[in-house]
């Protein structure tokens, strides 16, 4: 397995991404897979960690930091703008198209935790893609909304909202709008704030664990206001046939948000769990990243096989 710095432009702004290639018998050209991070996440963690363990079982893997984020260009820093990460997903399949190592119609998506929604999003608009599969599917925009167990009072983001609008005026009067913390200063203070699954993610993006010092600790205010008017499943039944499979821990406190997904998709659909894992398990632990990554082998070997065919269905009620 080798792995290259690259980098490619979506939407004018140039992304940095590490391609891994197989060290296989075959020379290629290779199925392919684009592989996104979790909210706040870099390509140097889990994504990069699944791109590389894919690539060993034979496949081009294409893991990149999302445009705003490390080491993407893009201004304000540390912005999460749903379109433009769908765009990224878009804009990485053009970029493995031109490379002579990538059968061009043998290129699948693989998203993490937010990225998960975004793949989908992705793979519905655009029809290069054979075949789509997530890992701890998180939709940013309900869980700032709704938390990430769907139980949050309301009046949390409207506080948040209100926050964003403020920060909104004052980079209009020149004034620095600061940014909003995405993690609190220990392990306790995340207890607090979001029990067990706060202390999964403050131990992954804040401790030795799984901490990268380009990883995202806060999100500029812009990111909010975007997320109100945003849903990343809405075009799942676009999917239609193409293959679509759902790797969750079975204690993962976000599952609601893959069974939703899993529930608006129209095509050859599968929910796989992951026995004792919560969210974040599935992002560096070796026991539940394994089985993961079987399961994935064999989804992306059969969706991205050079006889499969992708067949458009029609949404539910559509006439011809």
């Amino acid at each position: 397995m080798a792995k290259t710095d690259v980098h490619f432009l979506s939407g004018g702004i140039r992304i940095a991404a590490h391609l891994y290639l197989p060290h296989a018998p075959a020379t290629g050209p290779w199925p392919a897979l684009v592989v996104g991070h979790p909210g706040t996440g870099v390509k140097e963690q889990t994504s990069g960690t699944y791109a590389q363990l894919m690539a060993e079982r034979g496949f081009v893997a294409l893991a990149f930091d999302a445009a705003y984020q490390g080491e993407s260009y893009g201004l304000p820093r540390g912005l999460e703008d749903p379109a433009q990460r769908v765009e990224d997903f878009k804009a990485a399949v053009s970029y493995l198209i031109t490379r002579e190592e990538v059968a061009p119609d043998r290129i699948g998506l693989l998203g993490i935790c937010a990225s998960g929604s975004y793949s989908l999003a992705a793979t519905a608009g655009d029809h290069r893609v054979r075949a789509v599969a997530t890992v701890s599917t998180a939709e940013p925009a309900r869980q700032f909304r709704l938390g990430a167990d769907g139980t949050q009072d309301p009046a949390v983001f409207q506080s948040l909202l209100a926050a964003a609008a403020q920060a909104r005026t004052a980079a209009a009067r020149g004034e620095d709008p600061g940014a909003m913390t995405m993690f609190p200063d220990s392990a306790e203070q995340a207890d607090a704030l979001g029990g067990e699954h706060g202390i999964e993610g403050f131990e992954y993006y804040c401790t030795p664990r799984g901490e990268h010092e380009r990883s995202a600790k806060t999100l500029a205010w812009e990111s909010i206001d975007k997320m109100a008017s945003s849903d990343a499943f809405h075009a799942i039944p676009l999917i239609g046939s193409r293959p679509l499979l759902q790797i969750i821990g079975e204690r993962a406190v976000t599952a609601w948000m893959a069974v939703e997904a899993h529930q608006r998709a129209v095509g050859p659909k599968e929910i796989h769990w992951i026995k004792d894992a919560s969210h974040v398990d599935l992002y560096d632990k070796k026991e539940y990243i394994d089985p993961a990554v079987d399961k994935l082998t064999g989804f992306f070997t059969a969706g991205l096989a050079a006889t499969a065919q992708i067949l458009v269905q029609p949404l539910p009620g559509a006439t011809s």
